[in-house]
């Protein structure tokens, strides 16, 4: 499988490097003009959120044997949904490193990087598919935390709009984030003496980062946007969100991302 799903991986990444340069060619809303390439970097985020998050839940409803067997069991499809996911990263790579220096981007460059490694050695050993797939549910978290900071980018907060965009968010937190990654980390302390060791560490360090990340990134968003609601002055939104798009995670902030280590 691993000539098919770097032949996808390679559509996937041009592909969304299409989309990178599409938007820029498209008008961006004037209240975000300030943050253009930030605002079409994020949309590209949601379309990959959207794509993977819903097709990770489905694959799992409808072939359940990729959790009961994470190692083995999956269909071909699930590989092809893996290799889109490490085609989005790497082309998101590329546009930080087209639009940002090292010093602005270096944290998200290395969550992409332990991503791409991991969901990597899926394509590359046809094995582990199911394992990754489980992680693809972040994205559905990812996809509220996107959509809020599209909500930022443009100064609707506050607004009903990202209200429902906040608390949506903090429901998928725990529900397809924190719970998918403990049930990773439950798996993988039960079973590595089925992994190789190497591949322990990875996960095991991929995880454990995630995991406090996204624990962090909960409390900001329940402080900032439930406990201190946000005064009508666009300028702290507008500062929240150049803050949460370089710490996060996407690796915190930003994107959700497979092994959990984005948003």
């Amino acid at each position: 499988m691993a000539p098919s799903g770097l032949l996808v991986t390679g559509a996937s990444f041009a592909a969304f490097r299409g989309m990178h340069w599409g938007l820029q060619l498209l008008p961006t809303p004037a209240s975000a003009a300030q943050d253009r390439w930030k605002w079409q970097n994020i949309c590209v985020s949601l379309v990959h959120s959207l794509l993977t998050g819903p097709g990770a839940l489905l694959g799992l409803l409808l072939y359940p044997q990729m959790a009961a067997d994470p190692i083995h069991g999956h269909p071909p499809w699930a590989l092809v949904l893996v290799a889109v996911s490490v085609g989005y990263f790497l082309a998101d790579g590329a546009d930080m490193l087209q639009n940002q220096t090292l010093g602005q981007a270096w944290d998200l460059l290395c969550h992409h990087l332990a991503v791409v490694s991991c969901l990597g050695t899926s394509i590359l050993s046809d094995h582990y598919v199911g394992f990754s797939v489980v992680s693809l549910l972040l994205e559905l978290n990812s996809a509220c935390l996107h959509l809020r900071k599209l909500l930022l980018l443009s100064h609707q907060a506050p607004s009903l709009a990202f209200s429902v965009a906040s608390w949506a968010t903090l429901a998928t937190l725990a529900l397809f984030r924190l719970a998918p990654l403990g049930w990773m980390s439950l798996w993988l302390l039960q079973h590595h003496h089925q992994v190789p060791p190497a591949l322990v560490v990875l996960g095991g360090t991929g995880l454990a980062t995630v995991g406090a990340m996204s624990i962090s990134q909960g409390v900001r968003i329940l402080i900032s946007d439930v406990l201190r609601p946000r005064p009508h002055s666009s300028n702290p939104g507008h500062r929240e969100t150049r803050v949460t798009r370089t710490c996060n995670g996407e690796p915190a902030t930003k994107d959700g991302s497979p092994l959990g280590l984005k948003d």
